[in-house]
C-alpha cells in the first residue's frame, strides 16, 4: 500500500489547462473513484500519478517519494484493455512481470517460476484461471478487461490506477469488472484510484470520491456527501436530469431524502 499526496498540481498543454491547482491526500489502502465529464482532467491526473505526464507545476508523491518519471510500482488498467489478442490470457498476464525481466523472455515464457505462479494467481483472482490458455481475442470485452486487471496485479504494484475501465462494457459486465477490481484491491492491500462516468457504479464501489470539472477539483468526499447537488456541480443539469427522474419514480414506494442519489436500479442510498 502507498499513501498519495498531490500538492498544487497543474498541467498545461500550450493554452489548454488540463489540471489547475489540484491538491489532495489519499491514505494507504483507500478505494477512490474520480468522477467528471470527458475532458475534466481525470485521465491527465492519473497520468501524472503514474509518471506518464510531467506536471507544469506542483508535486505528486507516492509513499513519500516524489514522482519524477514512469513508476513501475504503479499498475494501470486501461479503458481499451491494451492486451494482445493473439496471446493467451496467461501470456498476457505474464507481461505484467516485464519490469522484472525482458520482453523476449516474457514472450517465450522464460520467466521465473515465481512470476508464472503470480500470473496464475492473478487470473484466479479475476475468475479466469480455467481460461488461462484461451486466446484473448476469443474472449468477451469483460473477460479481456479482467485479463488487464490480472496483468496489473502481476506487476506487483503499490498503487493501482484504472482509467475508465468499464466505459466500453455493457452494464452487467461493467458491474462485474468493477467488483473484480475492488476485490483485487482488497486482496492485495492496494491503494486504488479509478475514473468513472457512471455515478451508480461509483456509489456502489467507491469509498471516497474526487470530482473534477474543467481541470479543477470541485469535490472531495464520501458516499453520503455525494448528493444530487454535488453531481450537478460535477456534471451539470443534463447529466443529473435522469437521476432526478429515477428518484421521482421511486418516491411512490420509498421515503426519500431530498438530497439522496439513486444507486443502481432506482434504489436510493440514505
Amino acid at each position: 500500500m502507498s499513501k498519495i499526496k498531490v500538492e498544487n498540481l497543474s498541467k498545461h498543454y500550450g493554452e489548454v489547462t488540463a489540471l489547475e491547482d489540484v491538491s489532495f491526500e489519499i491514505p494507504s489502502g483507500e478505494f477512490v473513484v474520480i468522477l467528471g465529464e470527458s475532458g475534466a482532467g481525470k485521465s491527465t491526473l492519473l497520468r501524472c500519478l503514474n509518471g506518464l505526464a510531467t506536471p507544469s507545476s506542483g508535486t505528486v508523491s507516492i509513499g513519500g517519494s516524489k514522482v519524477t518519471n514512469h513508476r513501475t510500482d504503479v499498475g494501470m488498467i486501461f479503458q481499451q484493455h491494451n492486451i494482445i489478442g493473439q496471446m493467451s490470457a496467461y501470456q498476457n498476464a505474464l507481461t505484467g512481470a516485464l519490469p522484472r525481466t525482458t520482453l523476449l523472455r516474457s514472450l517465450l515464457q522464460w520467466n521465473d517460476r515465481q512470476d508464472k505462479i503470480a500470473a496464475l494467481e492473478a487470473l484466479d483472482t479475476v475468475g479466469l484461471l480455467e481460461e488461462a490458455n484461451q486466446k484473448v481475442k476469443q474472449m468477451s470485452g469483460g473477460q479481456q478487461q479482467r485479463v488487464g486487471i490480472a496483468r496489473a496485479l502481476v506487476q506487483e504494484p503499490n498503487l493501482l490506477l484504472a482509467d475508465e475501465p468499464v466505459a466500453s462494457l455493457d452494464p452487467a459486465s461493467a458491474e462485474s469488472v468493477m467488483g473484480y477490481i475492488k476485490d483485487a484491491a482488497a486482496e492485495h492491500d492496494l491503494t486504488t484510484l479509478a475514473s468513472l462516468h457512471q455515478v451508480n457504479l461509483a456509489r456502489e464501489f467507491g469509498e471516497r470520491f474526487l470530482g473534477m470539472k474543467n481541470g479543477y477539483l470541485v469535490f472531495d468526499g464520501t458516499r453520503d456527501d455525494l448528493t444530487v447537488d454535488v453531481i450537478d456541480e460535477i456534471y451539470g443539469d443534463i447529466q443529473t436530469d435522469s437521476i432526478r427522474e429515477t428518484t421521482s419514480e421511486s418516491q411512490g414506494t420509498d421515503d426519500l431524502k431530498s438530497d439522496s442519489v439513486p444507486n443502481g436500479n432506482a434504489e436510493v442510498a440514505e
